[in-house]
């Protein structure tokens, strides 16, 4: 059974809605278990959104932007959007690799999103990772705001 510790730190960005993503997380992988496929824990998470009335996108298309210029690159298509405040990345492998995480900081770092989760439900030990790039350290989100 994954267990879970309650997030307290004041200084941690949407604390409460990090506290509630990650008890959601915990919920359905401790109700799933490890071995089933990725789509089957996407509707897992998104019963329990529901059930705890967080909003949530499925799939929502998000801009991609130039770091120098603030021009829109492309898109990227996460599994989850959260209260339109974090990204959440969803995996169903026997491992997470490097470039998962680097796609994960990549994807935060050019987008105007400043919370990223990247979750592994099938690996020995729920894996759960939050990553953290700040809009005030983004020099394209000033180019995008003044346009």
């Amino acid at each position: 059974m994954y267990e879970f510790t309650r997030i307290t730190n004041k200084s941690i960005l949407e604390p409460e809605l990090s506290y509630k993503t990650h008890g959601i997380i915990y919920d359905v992988a401790n109700k799933y278990g490890i071995g089933l496929k990725e789509r089957i824990y996407q509707k897992a998470l998104e019963e329990e959104f529901e059930k705890n009335k967080i909003s949530f996108k499925r799939q929502k298309r998000i801009n991609i932007y130039s770091i120098e210029s603030g021009k829109v690159l492309g898109v990227y298509i996460p599994d989850f959007i959260i209260e339109d405040r974090i990204i959440l990345e969803i995996k169903a492998s026997s491992f997470t690799t490097n470039q998962d995480i680097n796609q994960q900081i990549s994807y935060l770092k050019a987008s105007t999103y400043e919370i990223g989760y990247l979750v592994n439900f099938n690996t020995n030990k729920l894996y759960i990772r939050r990553s953290i790039f700040t809009n005030d350290r983004k020099p394209f989100i000033s180019l995008i705001q003044n346009s």
